[in-house]
């Protein structure tokens, strides 16, 4: 009880003093506030992504996998495409048909993107993705069918020029007006709406674009350029009771068969699992992660030595109150416990405003980016122990100097 209530008298100082003291104590903790926020900030937003890109794979299913001609965690270019890369052949959509052959698998189908504008009359979108693919992309990639309908299997044989439109390109386009049997235009070609759609994040957008509509992937190949190294896909789902292992086996002894490889030879495909996709997730928000701590680790650093400055300045402007405290028999671990509970008191002070305000913009930032984020708990408790630590590290050198003051000398300070 005795250390509690010094410990509560000890931060009413520290209190009082950050009170008497506004300006010098809020420049004093700018820099905690600023590396704490940051962190924060960033956080939020990392968390916000990767509980997106879990739910999206939640929707697949933790079984589904993809077949690509290319597996790069950033798009390469597909005008400068390393030699290793050309000599692969493109995915094509007969290796589609012959997987879902498998008793192994329970769907295949190839898929491709291709960017454009939808336009109606006068109105228009921003880029947006255009997706090729069939009846069961909504079982693939999850969302909602909110009018209309899927394509039909002579549709999306022939590639017939029809669209499932996304719920936020059909408001631009048509706001409350009924879009149904309308035609719109995708990249100048006509095409007639079928369905409005609501989906779900989608792991394989760039950032900055939304997929605007879907056709029928027939009509995407005809119609459009596409980027074979990169746009087009196969997503695998295996039948219930296989294994993600045993379903990869048999594709890869399918493609390999289809290509003619030798037992020599390697793999001129790759396949991507949902935990690869995480993986690739986790490495580069690892960097992004290291990089903002560094810059934020600069702010607390900042922050730091102006806790250490304001409590050299306190510990000499209070000599004679040290003096007087001695005197009447305050040790001289009484007086550093006193001055580190006043920095630690400040500096945590400053951790949690930035855990605030880093909150609040991560909160407007994934709102902005339409993801649905959560509270990262266990970086806000740390982000509190981290401000406090650097107040007691920081705030030692000025405690030990309050602690070393000859009460005679204090008492004589003017």
């Amino acid at each position: 009880m005795i250390i509690a209530d010094r410990i509560q008298s000890n931060i009413q100082i520290a209190l009082d003093t950050l009170r008497a003291n506004k300006l010098r104590s809020a420049l004093t903790i700018l820099g905690v506030v600023i590396g704490v926020s940051t962190v924060m900030t960033m956080a939020a937003i990392v968390q916000g992504i990767k509980d997106q890109i879990v739910r999206t794979i939640e929707i697949a299913g933790p079984t589904t996998f993809y077949v690509v001609k290319v597996f790069s965690q950033t798009p390469v270019n597909p005008d400068r495409l390393p030699k290793w890369i050309r000599v692969r052949p493109d995915l094509v959509e007969a290796e589609a048909q012959r997987l879902t052959q498998l008793p192994e698998i329970g769907y295949a189908a190839i898929w491709g993107q291709s960017n454009g504008r939808l336009s109606y009359e006068a109105q228009r979108t921003q880029n947006i993705i255009i997706t090729g693919a069939d009846d069961r992309y909504q079982e693939i990639q999850g969302g909602e069918l909110l009018d209309g309908r899927w394509f039909t299997p002579a549709e999306m044989s022939s590639g017939s020029s029809v669209a499932v439109i996304d719920e936020n390109a059909a408001k631009r386009l048509f706001g409350r007006e009924s879009i149904l049997d309308k035609q719109i235009h995708i990249s100048g070609r006509p095409a007639r709406v079928i369905g409005v759609y609501a989906q779900p994040g989608n792991i394989f957008s760039p950032p900055g674009q939304d997929i605007g509509v879907i056709v029928p992937y027939a009509m995407l190949d005809h119609q459009f350029t596409l980027d074979k190294t990169n746009a087009l896909y196969i997503p695998v789902k295996p039948k219930p009771g296989v294994t993600t292992a045993q379903a990869q086996e048999a594709v890869t002894i399918a493609l390999r068969e289809m290509r003619r490889l030798h037992p020599a030879d390697k793999n001129n495909f790759d396949l991507i699992t949902q935990d690869q996709i995480l993986d690739s997730f986790n490495k580069i928000t690892a960097v992004f992660f290291l990089v903002m701590i560094v810059l934020s680790s600069v702010g607390l650093l900042v922050g730091g030595i102006g806790v250490m400055a304001i409590m050299m300045v306190s510990v000499t402007s209070r000599t004679r109150e040290i003096g007087i405290r001695k005197a009447l028999g305050a040790t001289k671990r009484e007086i550093l416990f006193q001055f580190l509970v006043e920095a630690a008191t400040l500096t945590g002070f400053g951790g949690i405003l930035g855990i605030l305000i880093g909150l609040t913009f991560g909160r407007l930032a994934t709102l902005a980016m339409h993801i649905d984020a959560s509270v990262p708990l266990g970086l806000t408790v740390i982000a509190v122990m981290v401000s406090v630590t650097i107040g007691i590290v920081f705030g030692m050198l000025p405690a030990q100097r309050a602690a070393k003051l000859d009460p005679i000398d204090a008492l004589r300070y003017e």
